[in-house]
C-alpha cells in the first residue's frame, strides 16, 4: 500500500488502522515497533463529527485493539493511550466506560499487557465540558484533564526518565550551592542520607501530571525544557495560521505536541519505530521526525491528510532535521 505522503523518516497513510493492522500491511510492522503513541476516538456516548462509537459497540471494538497491537511491538516496546472522560448520555454523572475499555484492553488474554503507569495530562485551555452541566446548569466543574495509560507486554520495557528531567526547583539549587541540608528521618519513616541530594543530575525526575499549560501562575511551570520545547508557540501558531488562510477548521482534538514529545524521548530512541492508528493532524508523526525517530501514522478520515501535511512544512521542523 503507498503511503498518502512521506518525509525523511515516516510514512503516512490513509484507511482503517484495524483492517490495515490485521493484514499484510501489519505482518510488515511485527515485533518491530518501539511505541504506539495515539489518541482514539474518546469513548463518548453521543457521536461527534470526528467520528466514534459509542456504549458497548466501544468497549468491544477497543478491547480488539489490545490483540493486534501487542503483536507489533518489540519485546520492550510500549503503547501509550490518551483516554478522555466519558458521560452518560444525558445525565450529569460520568460514565465507567473509559475504565470499562481499559481493562477490557489490558485484560486481553493474547496480548499479554500490563500497566506500567498512569499519567494525567492537565490543560486549562480546554472548553468547558460538558456544557449542559458545566455553564447551562452549573452543578458540574470543568472536565479539564485526560488520563494516558501507559502499557508494554514487559514488566521492563524500554524508558529512561534522565532523558526527561525537570529543571531543578530554586531551592535544589540553592540547596546544591551551599551542599547542605537537613537528613535524617522524616515522618514519613523514610531516611534521608547526608550526601543523598547532595549529587546535580542536571535535573529532578519528571512527575506524571504534565501540565500542557502552566497551571499555577504565582509558580514556574517546570517541564522538561528539550522536551517541550518542541510544543512552542511557534509552532502552534503556524499550524493554526496556515490552517487559517486555508479556511480550514482545525481537528478538534489534537494531542498536544509538548505530550506526544515526552512519551517519544521517554521510551524510544533515535532510529527507533514509533506507530500512531488515529494520527488525525500527524502530531505524533511531526514530533518523532523532530526527535529522530521513524514513523507510521493511519489515519481513516481523508480531510485530516491537508492538516498533517502543513505541519511538515512548518519551518522549526525543517530547521530541527539541519541540526541532527
Amino acid at each position: 500500500m503507498k503511503p498518502s505522503y512521506s518525509t525523511k523518516l515516516g510514512k503516512y497513510y490513509k484507511g482503517d488502522s484495524v483492517k490495515l493492522l490485521s493484514s499484510r500491511f501489519g505482518d510488515n510492522l511485527k515485533n518491530k515497533v518501539q511505541l504506539i503513541l495515539t489518541s482514539p476516538p474518546f469513548p463518548l456516548n453521543e457521536k461527534k463529527k470526528y467520528g466514534n462509537l459509542n456504549g458497548r459497540k466501544y468497549l468491544d471494538w477497543f478491547t480488539e485493539l489490545a490483540g493486534i497491537y501487542s503483536r507489533l511491538l518489540t519485546p520492550d516496546g510500549s503503547i501509550v493511550i490518551e483516554l478522555g472522560n466519558s458521560w452518560e448520555h444525558k445525565r450529569p454523572i460520568q460514565s465507567t466506560l473509559h475504565l470499562e475499555s481499559l481493562l477490557g484492553f489490558l485484560n486481553k488474554p493474547e496480548a499479554n499487557l500490563r500497566l506500567c503507569q498512569q499519567f494525567v495530562c492537565y490543560n486549562p485551555a480546554r472548553l468547558p465540558s460538558p456544557a449542559q452541566w458545566v455553564t447551562v446548569n452549573r452543578i458540574r466543574t470543568v472536565d479539564s484533564y485526560t488520563n494516558i495509560w501507559w502499557m508494554a507486554k514487559s514488566d521492563y520495557p524500554k524508558a529512561d526518565n534522565r532523558k526527561v528531567l525537570r529543571p531543578y526547583s530554586k531551592s535544589m539549587i540553592r540547596l546544591l550551592k551551599r551542599k547542605k541540608y537537613n537528613s535524617g528521618t522524616r515522618p514519613s519513616q523514610h531516611t534521608i542520607g547526608d550526601k543523598s541530594f547532595l549529587v546535580d543530575n542536571s535535573g529532578s525526575i519528571m512527575h506524571n501530571v504534565i501540565e500542557v499549560e502552566q497551571m499555577d501562575e504565582n509558580r514556574k511551570l517546570r517541564v522538561p525544557h528539550n522536551i517541550f520545547s518542541l510544543a512552542n508557540t511557534n509552532s502552534n501558531d503556524y499550524f493554526l495560521n496556515a490552517c487559517r488562510s486555508q479556511e480550514i477548521q482545525p481537528h478538534p482534538a489534537r494531542m498536544p505536541l509538548g505530550l506526544a514529545s515526552f512519551f517519544i524521548e521517554f521510551l524510544t530512541d533515535p532510529g527507533d519505530i514509533v506507530l500512531d492508528p488515529f494520527a488525525g493532524t500527524n502530531t505524533t508523526g511531526y514530533c518523532a521526525e523532530r526527535l529522530g525517530r521513524k514513523w507510521v501514522s493511519i489515519e481513516i478520515e481523508p480531510k485530516y491528510e491537508v492538516q498533517a501535511r502543513i505541519r511538515f512544512h512548518d519551518p522549526v521542523l525543517k530547521l530541527s532535521q539541519s541540526k541532527q
